[in-house]
């Protein structure tokens, strides 16, 4: 059974830093792009960006977040990080990590992703001002 779980969720002020991690399980890590996605509230979620695993391909699906997020793979640690800085309160939401086998992986999760196989259950990020 693959199992994502996110943990690194925290309340900070506006202009801070926060690095999200999110441990897999269960699959083959060299198989499988892997990304963040998050949801506030009233809103619908949205991909943020993803990196295929066997070679370090990252690909962002939010511009807005180019510069500021940036996503690592530990192959060892089967484990991918999303580090956030200059946070501003609009990014506050939940954070999901997903995953997608390949060949379809960060292509097909940036492209579909409510189609996606494999969620974690979340990890609460709140930027105040």
């Amino acid at each position: 059974e693959v199992r994502l779980e996110e943990s690194g969720g925290a309340l900070v002020q506006a202009g801070g830093s926060l690095r999200l991690s999110c441990a897999a399980s269960g699959l083959i890590f060299d198989d499988y792009g892997i990304g963040w996605f998050r949801q506030a509230p009233g809103k619908e979620r949205e991909a943020l960006v993803c990196i295929t695993n066997v070679d370090g391909w990252t690909e962002y699906a939010d511009d807005s977040v180019k510069g500021r997020f940036t996503i690592s793979s530990d192959r060892a640690k089967e484990t991918v990080d999303l580090q956030m800085n200059s946070l501003k309160p609009e990014d506050t939401a939940e954070y999901y990590c997903a995953a997608e086998a390949l060949p379809g992986g960060c292509k097909f999760m940036n492209a579909y992703g409510n189609y996606v196989s494999h969620w974690g259950q979340g990890t609460q990020v709140t930027v105040s001002t």
